[in-house]
């Protein structure tokens, strides 16, 4: 499979800064005390350095050689061991905490979905956290997806037009086509993604299934309550 477009691996962080999503996993990491933390689909590792510190082992995973790559060079990245795959290639460990962020966990498909669960669950400890968000359903956000008129911005390599389209194509599965045009070299990089909206009660089973006890639901970042309305919900499990 081709990896990501190298020029738009570079806008990844400003289209998905550090934020209260991050704020929420490293303040995780502090109350559960770990010392060792898996990073799954790590990205750019724009979170995964900042979960390193003294004592503290970091592991970022991620399918992308191009966003590891990115990774690599970002300040603090000697603080983290990178790893190219998916849960397939966690390294041997007891780790305390285990995070997938940036809704990684909606870009797998659900037979792949029960293995990476057993995959975690098998790096972390007796007791050990997993933790991760995805899009609730119930908001149907993929209905604002559809762009209506194509947008321009600047980047290093020239202006950047953009559009894109969004049609679910089955109950809670969702194909986003992202269109991405050079102008200065009237290039288009077409990205296609399929994502799966998961209800809690899905996660949940799904997450019990694996040998997990879920822990908590929250319908925000802020640790709120779940509604119709919340946009995400984060999770919180335990390893029996």
């Amino acid at each position: 499979m081709a990896d990501l477009d190298r020029r738009l691996v570079e806008l990844y962080d400003d289209d998905n800064p550090d934020g209260p999503d991050h704020d929420f996993y490293r303040a995780l990491a502090d109350e559960s005390g770990a010392h060792s933390i898996i990073d799954l689909g790590c990205g750019t590792g724009i979170l995964t350095v900042t979960l390193a510190g003294p004592g503290r082992r970091v592991v970022g995973v991620d399918p992308s050689v191009t966003m590891l790559d990115r990774a690599r060079g970002r300040p603090g990245a000697e603080t983290v061991t990178w790893v190219h795959g998916d849960s397939r290639q966690l390294p041997e460990t007891s780790a305390d905490l285990a995070v997938m962020t940036g809704n990684v966990a909606q870009h797998i498909d659900d037979q792949d979905w029960a293995r990476t669960l057993r995959d975690l669950r098998g790096a972390l400890r007796h007791g050990g956290t997993l933790a991760f968000e995805s899009r609730n359903p119930a908001a149907e956000a993929w209905h604002r997806w559809t762009s209506t008129a194509r947008t321009t911005r600047d980047t290093a390599h020239g202006p950047l037009e953009e559009w894109s389209e969004a049609e679910e194509v089955a109950p809670g599965v969702v194909r986003l086509i992202a269109s991405n045009r050079f102008t200065d070299t009237d290039e288009t990089i077409v990205e296609t993604v399929t994502l799966h909206f998961r209800t809690r009660n899905e996660l949940e089973r799904q997450i019990a299934a694996a040998g997990f006890a879920v822990t908590a639901v929250f319908g925000d970042w802020q640790r709120g309550p779940v509604v119709d309305s919340s946009a995400v919900l984060v999770v919180t499990a335990v390893g029996r």
